[in-house]
């Protein structure tokens, strides 16, 4: 995949994962998907047990905005640079990871996200903790 072909495909890609429609975001995966991310460092395998995963993610953080820092190829697929806006409270979280992303066909097949959590799940916590001070 060459680095255009990864930023077109990433124009779709990335905006399915905003709002709550976790099979928009499945629809780019295969039925044999493996997909991990700090919360899953095991993995999630199969894509009914990650509309599962999604159902609950995406519904706890509907307005998470992904957007793509780099593309850079490699074999049958790219590495994704990429940042979040994540919305914690009256805030906004700003996260930088990286993932793999690799193919079948036209559809990913397997897809590993690292990231630092500590920003987002500290903003978290606060926002939690105040809350709860408030009611």
């Amino acid at each position: 995949m060459t680095r255009d072909e990864a930023r077109r495909f990433s124009a779709d890609w990335l905006p399915a994962w905003t709002g709550n429609n976790p099979y928009q975001v499945a629809a780019f995966y295969t039925d044999d998907l493996y997909y991990s991310d700090p919360t899953v460092p095991d993995g999630i395998e199969g894509k009914s047990a990650f509309v599962k995963y999604l159902s609950k993610l995406l519904a706890n953080n509907p307005d998470w905005v992904w957007s793509q820092i780099d593309a850079i190829p490699m074999e049958g697929g790219f590495v994704n640079k990429w940042q979040l806006y994540a919305p914690v409270g009256d805030k906004i979280v700003t996260c930088r990871g990286v993932c793999t992303v690799e193919f079948k066909g036209s559809l990913i097949s397997r897809n590993e996200v690292y990231f630092d959590t500590v920003p987002l799940m500290s903003a978290i916590a606060s926002w939690s903790r105040e809350r709860g001070a408030m009611t």
